[in-house]
């Protein structure tokens, strides 16, 4: 059984108020002539930072102690968490130091910069960012801020989902991206708390699969590096802690190719005017490719996770051929 509860989640929301965006809900007949739903999608490419990652991130600082935060905090990541600790560090007075691939992408990098924090590179080739994560934390005395494997972090990622509650009342499907699958254990723990008959799927990349497979074999599984454009959700294995709350709470994961992904980003560019990061467009695949195995007209949530797309990535999406 979990140990994460819609109350951790109100206590969550209850320390990030008036701290980040309350995102908009959105709708869009064009989508739902397409798909065959009614969706309503939670807009957290327009969150600070450009994602959804400053709710764990932001949560967890603020549950530290003064002397916690006064040592200061580390992170690993190559984009959207990189940002959304930076932010929170700033935002509660912690100084941050974040740990990010030498091949990150600039614009990531230069936010992540820009926000205030001290940013030291690894080779992800050669080197285990976990492990020199854990070095820098015994070197320095700070405190770790895990992407997604922390019950503070999973609780602040089911902000989102609350918000989406509280604005369209219950739905018959609930859908988000998963990687490590922080979000989704916050997000899936306020669903099932708030409506326990409703149908919760994870969506990956398909050569992203490893918590599909995961729940297929009911044990965490480890995969190879994806090459999805997916770079949100190109995790090797479900988390330790993430794992248990999806294999409790989810109907299932639903996998989508990168064809479908990019698919989706023009649609809700063009269709919705919403610009969405690759990551942050698979659940919205999931829907308009109908890989959903339940009949039209439900009504159906779907996290938009993030915004923070590179331009070229971009260019060549909008423009394929």
């Amino acid at each position: 059984m979990s140990t994460l509860t819609l109350e951790d989640v109100r206590a969550a929301a209850a320390r990030l108020h008036g701290r980040i965006h309350r995102t908009p809900v959105m709708t869009s007949r064009s989508f739902d002539e397409a798909s065959g739903f009614s969706v309503f999608f939670k807009c957290e490419n327009l969150q600070r930072a450009g994602a959804f990652k400053i709710r764990g991130a932001l949560n967890k600082l603020l549950s530290l102690s003064d002397s916690e935060r006064a040592r200061g905090v580390v992170a690993f990541s190559s984009g959207n968490h990189a940002q959304g600790v930076a932010l929170a560090a700033r935002l509660t007075g912690a100084s941050a130091m974040i740990l990010m691939p030498t091949d990150a992408p600039a614009l990531k990098l230069q936010a992540t910069r820009g926000y205030g924090a001290e940013v030291v590179f690894y080779d992800r080739r050669t080197e285990d960012r976990e492990e020199r994560a854990r070095e820098l934390v015994a070197r320095t005395g700070r405190v770790l801020v895990p992407p997604y494997d922390d019950p503070a972090i999973m609780a602040g990622q089911g902000t989102a989902a609350l918000e989406l509650f509280e604005e369209v009342g219950a739905l018959d499907v609930l859908l988000t991206p998963v990687g490590g699958g922080g979000l989704m254990a916050g997000c899936s723990t306020v669903a099932k708390a708030l409506h326990p008959r409703i149908s919760v799927f994870g969506v990956e990349a398909d050569s992203a699969n490893d918590t599909y497979l995961s729940l297929q074999t009911g044990e965490r599984v480890a995969i190879a590096p994806p090459p999805t454009i997916a770079d949100g959700i190109r995790n090797l294995s479900p988390g330790a802690l993430t794992f248990p709350v999806l294999q409790q709470n989810l109907s299932g994961v639903l996998l989508v190719s990168d064809a479908e992904i990019e698919a989706a980003m023009r649609f809700l560019l063009f269709r919705c005017k919403l610009l969405v990061e690759p990551t942050g467009a698979v659940a919205a695949a999931a829907v308009l490719a109908g890989k959903m195995p339940l009949g039209t007209g439900l009504r159906v949530g779907v996290v938009l996770s993030g915004g923070n797309v590179d331009p070229e990535v971009l260019a060549r999406i909008i423009s394929p051929g």
